[in-house]
């Protein structure tokens, strides 16, 4: 058996080894010290540890991941997305280590991979592009200048690299030597290249993108695009495919200056070129990725083709068997990216455990998940847990579908954007597929995200089985109770009180599984048909409903199909020993990361919203900014220093 060593971690590792496994290959995988019990490490033929935590020490370095391949004998090295996937210097060491690499030549990886030398070489290849600057001179200065000639407002973006780092947006030129400042640092720090182009913005157009594919016999086709204009930050969060506006008509001139991008760099294999769509109709190449796409799912779906199985065929110098008539697209899919992030607290991402993991089922949909319960997010890789994905045979029934599996899917311990997407989902402007990549800002200015408070019925809900939880846990521990004594009293019904924030539940049980909860001046009926430790089927006012939960101590962790809380009883709840109470001018990290800079000196007066520290985690650069007046009375962290989330940075003497 031939073996294949992806060098890779989470979803896409175990994505990638569940077709070479079925194409009978012998899989290998790789993990830093981190990843010792995760998902793609048990599930491959064999693993090898290749260092520390840090990517640096581990995923990115090359050295490391051939030895491994060496060792374990691997034929091919599969990259993934991410990591070395597009790094040409990666594909032409494996080259002369006579390992196949899965993806295109280093030379098309090395144009593609510079945004600044591929918009040079798409435009010398009539390919339409972006108006801009992409020029050798990296100074400041001529950045301003060439931002002046071409206009604000302007993209500020890493010549290396993708997934939303080092970009900023800038409507000013009062906004560009901070822009210029801050994308360098993360271009620098998350691809070791801090060289930079601008670009002219175009206002409220679509992300689309075309996914193509080519051999080593001279074919190159594409299979259809994927709309992916659903981003925050320059990150996707929803992509589809066929994009909602597709005519015929534009399919076939977008596919085709993407066929002539590849073309133009002799590529082979996977690839997607991506576009803006202007409302219009013309479009601009934006740039190349050369590699497999986070989304490639929802072209498997509408094409019927597993896009991995055709790169490992491209690879082993076989001819793709296919040609652009072959090519039809049946259907709707769309996929949404579920992030460890606090939509409430400007999607910071998250760390900490994973308690419970549930993942979504269901016909015509399709969940890629590198994670498992008992588990942890680490601050060291990029924030993303898992992919969902419907498919209907119209659009319309797609999004049922994933709000549905949206609604099933379930993770207790850190928190997820899921009650986010199901709340885009289901906006009309989404609804009705006219998301431009300005729907996230429109829809919630400033990152104005609000998950809603819990309503009576949440309360009641939550009181209730973790009522009846304590009466299993009771009943476990008792001897020669039966069990339909639950609920029972001989001289008036069981009440329970349990206090969540500064609501009280009173909950009466009536026998039969059913229970009046009473709060916030309602009496909510509330009965049990079906209970398990970890999931509920129940009627609520009448209204069947189906809930996630987990009981761990004072908390409860509860899931509907559209809201997940965790709430703490406070009439059991005590503080910990030597816990002490956070000040109000206390300034934390609000995450795992490094500290990078510390903006104030003591005894400085600042102002609401002024920047205080800069700290990195997940791949990218986080502004701490004040959330009231106040004067820097001391400075405890020092730049450099890796904070724990929470870690105090510096504390502010309010203003009075």
């Amino acid at each position: 058996m031939k073996g294949l060593l992806v060098a890779n971690r989470g979803e896409i590792a175990l994505r990638v080894m569940r077709t070479a496994k079925a194409l009978g290959y012998r899989t290998i995988a790789v993990y830093s010290e981190a990843d010792a019990q995760s998902p793609h490490v048990g599930y491959a033929d064999e693993a090898l540890c290749i260092g520390p935590a840090p990517v640096a020490e581990s995923y990115l370095k090359a050295e490391a991941i051939l030895a491994a391949a060496k060792e374990a004998g691997a034929s091919l090295i599969h990259p993934g997305y991410g990591f070395l996937s597009e790094n040409a210097a990666f594909a032409e060491a494996c080259d002369k280590a006579g390992l196949v690499f899965v993806g295109p030549p280093a030379a098309a990886i090395a144009v593609m991979g510079d945004k600044a030398v591929a918009k040079r070489t798409m435009v010398a290849a009539g390919v339409p592009s972006v108006p801009g600057y992409q020029g050798e001179d990296q100074s400041d200065q001529r950045l301003i200048e060439a931002a002046q000639e071409t206009g604000f407002p302007v993209m500020v973006k890493a010549a290396a690299g993708g997934g939303g780092r080092g970009m900023r947006l800038v409507q000013s030129a009062a906004e560009l030597p901070d822009a210029i400042s801050l994308a360098r640092a993360e271009a620098e720090s998350a691809f070791g290249a801090g060289e930079l182009i601008l670009e002219k913005a175009i206002i409220r157009p679509r992300h689309v993108e075309v996914q193509v594919f080519a051999d080593t016999f001279g074919n190159t086709i594409h299979l259809g695009e994927r709309d992916c204009s659903v981003q925050r930050r320059h990150q996707k969060i929803i992509e589809e495919s066929p994009c909602p506006v597709m005519t015929e008509s534009l399919r076939e001139a977008m596919g085709k200056a993407a066929v002539d991008a590849a073309r133009a760099v002799n590529y082979t294999g996977a690839g997607t070129v991506e576009f803006l769509l202007d409302e219009s109709g013309a479009f601009y190449f934006l740039e190349m990725n050369t590699r497999l796409q986070v989304e490639h799912p929802v072209t498997e779906y509408v094409t019927g083709l597993d896009l991995v199985a055709l790169q490992l065929q491209v690879a082993e110098a076989r001819p793709l068997g296919l040609t652009q008539e072959d090519v039809t697209l049946k259907g709707h899919a769309i996929e949404v990216r579920l992030y460890a992030e606090d939509p409430g607290s400007g999607f910071l991402p998250m760390t900490g455990p994973i308690l419970a993991w549930h993942e979504a089922q269901g016909e015509g949909t399709r969940t890629d998940a590198g994670i498992n319960a008992g588990g942890e997010v680490s601050p060291y890789y990029d924030p993303m847990l898992a992919k969902i994905i419907a498919y209907g045979a119209s659009r319309a029934e797609a999004c049922r579908k994933l709000i549905a599996a949206l609604g099933d899917t379930v993770l207790f311990g850190t928190r997820t954007n899921r009650d986010f997407l199901i709340d885009a989902l289901g906006r009309p402007t989404f609804l009705a597929g006219e998301a431009t990549t300005a729907f996230i800002a429109e829809t919630w200015p400033d990152e104005s995200y609000a998950p809603p408070e819990p309503t009576s019925a949440d309360y009641a809900l939550a009181a209730i089985l973790q009522t009846r939880h304590r009466q299993q846990e009771a009943l476990q521990q008792a001897l020669g109770i039966a069990p339909e004594l639950l609920d029972w009293g001989s001289a008036a019904p069981l009440v329970s009180v349990v206090q969540y924030h500064q609501q009280q539940v009173t909950v009466t049980a009536l026998g039969d599984g059913c229970y009046q909860a009473d709060v916030m001046a309602d009496s909510i009926h509330i009965c049990l048909r079906q209970l398990t430790p970890s999931y509920a089927k129940l009627t609520l006012a009448g209204r069947g409903l189906a809930v996630h939960y987990l009981c761990q101590g004072d908390d409860i962790h509860l899931a509907t199909p559209t809201q997940t809380w965790r709430l703490t009883d406070s009439a059991q709840a005590s503080q910990a020993p030597g816990e002490e109470a956070t000040g109000a001018a206390a300034v934390r990290a609000p995450m795992h990361g490094q500290l990078l800079e510390i903006l104030v000196t003591e005894g400085a007066t600042v102002a609401k919203g002024e920047k205080l520290a800069i700290l990195e985690a997940m791949k990218m650069q986080h502004e701490i900014t004040a959330e009231a007046p106040g004067t820097v009375a001391r400075l405890v962290a020092t730049p450099g220093s890796q904070l724990a989330a929470d870690d105090l940075i510096l504390e502010l003497t309010p203003t009075e």
